[in-house]
């Protein structure tokens, strides 16, 4: 993991610019979003992913890009989560009151 982590810094901190551009451009949700099935099956999905790499049971290069993959994903869903609080904290403050 730290090989991961040094070696694709560079992938890594794109990944994590990324989210947080993506979190700050789509505070806004017009659409119903997900359904409560839908949400738990894709958690489902991404645990078993992750209990997947845990275990090395993937092996040789598709291990490694499950790995890798499953960082640059985490990265981005931290990147999306401070863009979008930043965005809230920065839009709350410059509206008026009511």
């Amino acid at each position: 993991m730290p090989y991961l982590i040094s070696f694709h810094m560079g992938w890594l901190i794109g990944s994590l610019v990324l989210g947080f551009c993506m979190g700050w451009i789509s505070v806004v949700q017009r659409g119903s979003g997900t359904s409560k099935v839908t949400a738990w099956w894709l958690a489902v999905l991404v645990a078993g992913l992750v209990a997947a790499s845990c275990a090395h049971v993937v092996p040789g290069r598709f291990g490694y890009w499950l790995d890798l993959g499953l960082i640059m994903f985490a990265c981005y869903l931290v990147g999306c989560t401070i863009g979008a609080w930043l965005r809230d904290r920065v839009v709350a403050r410059s509206q008026p009151a009511a």
